[in-house]
């Protein structure tokens, strides 16, 4: 049982820490998209009339959603198997949840109107990576629910383990809005709810499992001696190496920190 000085000592630990952390800000900041979020009164709608009326008919379990805040900045960070993931995340986030979309998906009028009345965000490919980190950035410092895929697409495999090494734009965004937290969400099933290129609706009466793991912050991993390892003095001490010693430090804990990601995606039982 911790006493009130030990419990005050890690507050001011942790202060320290993230006040170091800052130190590196020039390194690792990711500057928001100045685009305002889109208004989601539709989604709103949406979710306290029809969502209702489609749970009982949904063969799917929900596990840990008390992992899932309700409220600031929260990335939930789900692997990738069928076009129905997003909208499983979403439904189990029991908040709005914006996720970033291809420019192809805004094409149609009919498609364009649904992904923003449901808050998610137009990315443009020519821009490349930057637009969509810019885009990510700006729902975190508006304190909402980001849904992002790891692995950066929809897994192709055709046989287990179907998860696919992370990319690190995770650890990037988490380690920019180092106290957002990030809930690792494992889908288990919406591939036989909807399979690409084999299924063109959905079939909701095949069973799925939607996993949401404890959550972490930058700041907690950083400082967990499981996770990054890191005191005030030892970044303090990066911060006045040369840029490269810093940018390859920094790389190695976004890789270290996205690896345990995906590892904890596949105990929550990612396939």
């Amino acid at each position: 049982m911790k006493t009130k000085d030990s419990t005050t000592r890690c507050v001011s630990e942790h202060q320290d820490l993230e006040g170091a952390w800052l130190t590196l800000q020039p390194h690792w900041v990711i500057q928001p998209s100045s685009r305002p979020l889109p208004r989601t009164p539709v989604y709103a709608a949406l979710r306290m009339f029809l969502s209702p009326l489609l749970r009982p008919l949904l063969r799917w379990r929900i596990r840990g959603a008390e992992h899932i805040p309700r409220t600031g900045a929260t990335i939930l960070a789900a692997n990738h198997l069928s076009h129905v993931d997003p909208i499983a995340v979403i439904a189990a986030a029991r908040r709005t949840t914006h996720y970033l979309a291809k420019d192809g998906h805004f094409s149609n009028p009919l498609t364009s109107f649904v992904m923003r009345a449901t808050g998610q965000i137009e990315t443009h490919r020519e821009a490349g990576g930057s637009d969509a980190l810019a885009s990510a950035a700006s729902i975190l410092r508006n304190e909402c629910a980001l849904g992002i895929f790891p692995e950066g697409t929809r897994s192709k495999r055709t046989e287990a383990p179907f998860l696919l090494p992370g990319k690190t734009g995770v650890a990037r965004l988490a380690a920019a809005h180092p106290r957002a937290v990030v809930v690792p969400v494992a889908l288990v099933g919406t591939r036989d709810v909807m399979q690409p290129q084999h299924h063109k609706f959905p079939r909701l009466w095949r069973r799925f499992n939607v996993n949401a793991a404890r959550g972490v912050t930058w700041l907690d991993w950083l400082a967990s001696e499981q996770g990054g390892n890191q005191t005030a003095s030892s970044l303090l001490a990066l911060a006045k190496s040369d840029e490269h010693e810093i940018r390859a430090e920094l790389s190695r804990l976004y890789r270290q920190f996205t690896d345990q990601l995906m590892g904890t995606l596949a105990a929550a039982g990612a396939p």
